[in-house]
């Protein structure tokens, strides 16, 4: 069985949350939860709180074990771009594009073999 938790529109870019999230990939819940705690990124605190999210779908709603848990899958996806522009020097403008992403983490038990 499997728990997923999604995080929609953040304001972050998705090269920037693909380095965090490849420092968890396939690890325990608890361990990975440490990683994101002390790892001075951006986007450690998107992460934690979806983390988080993940967790109480895998306890609530499928009655997992946390001890067991790890993440089995994570992965981001672009969002849509806020496309704002900047004056500057001779009347032109340059764009600007705020980007977005699109983060999904699964988590899994271990299984006993």
């Amino acid at each position: 069985m499997e728990a997923k938790a999604y995080l929609k529109y953040a304001r972050i870019s998705p090269r920037k949350v693909s380095i965090v999230l490849d420092l968890i990939r396939n690890k325990p819940v608890d361990y990975a939860m440490a990683i994101i705690k002390h790892t001075p990124k951006a986007a450690c605190e998107y992460l934690e709180k979806l983390l988080r999210s993940a967790i109480a779908n895998a306890t609530n709603n499928n009655h997992m074990d946390i001890a067991k848990l790890y993440i089995s899958e994570c992965f981001v996806c672009p969002g849509s771009i806020l496309k704002r522009t900047r004056p500057v020097s001779k009347g032109r403008a340059y764009r600007i594009k705020k980007r977005t992403s699109h983060v999904t983490l699964a988590l899994k038990e271990k299984e006993n073999l």
